[in-house]
């Protein structure tokens, strides 16, 4: 099965759209934040699902590593973020939430989901739903596309879906897995 040209322009042109809508949501919530959007996209990602090399940070987050070190440098400032130097290779560090920053995080995440349940009082729960997983599934297409030719996918495509490791190891995507790790925490 195949998308027809003219239907994935206009996805194309809605996914635009969508990401304009959003900044504009997220500058109106901003009064609540010290942090900006930038800052706040890090340490999304740095709470995803634990411990993450700042390499493999960039590289989720598409940046530079001098624009992804001025942020972190401003996140350890605020307590948000720590490194650890990495128990595999001594020559790099590992990033995670300190406990300041899982809180600011949560906090965001129930500020925002509060926000959009306001702005889709008029959607029924089937709406929402079928939205989250039309969003989740082309997120999944995109990352897949985005990924190097022949490199694997490390965690499920699907957060709804994460679980736990079951072996000690470090992901294709720099974050050191175990039993406990969690590998994605699921969407709140």
């Amino acid at each position: 099965m195949s998308v027809a040209q003219h239907t994935a322009a206009e996805l194309v042109h809605h996914i635009f759209d969508l990401q304009r809508a959003l900044r504009g949501v997220t500058a109106a919530g901003m009064r609540h934040s010290e942090l900006g959007p930038a800052h706040t996209g890090v340490l999304f990602f740095v709470g995803e699902g634990g411990p993450i090399r700042a390499s493999a940070l960039a590289g989720r987050l598409g940046i530079g590593p001098s624009a992804l070190s001025r942020q972190l440098a401003d996140l350890e400032e605020y307590g948000f973020v720590v490194r650890t130097a990495d128990p595999l290779d001594g020559r790099a560090c590992l990033l995670s939430l300190t406990e300041e920053g899982q809180k600011y995080l949560a906090e965001t995440y129930e500020r925002r989901a509060g926000t959009l349940r306001e702005i889709l009082s008029d959607w029924t729960e089937a709406e929402a739903e079928a939205a989250s997983l039309t969003v989740r599934h082309l997120t999944a297409a995109l990352r897949s596309a985005a990924l190097p030719s022949g490199a694997v996918q490390t965690g499920p495509a699907d957060p709804a879906r994460a679980s736990h490791t079951t072996a000690h190891r470090t992901g294709d995507d720099g974050r050191h897995l175990n039993r406990t790790t969690e590998i994605m925490k699921e969407e709140r």
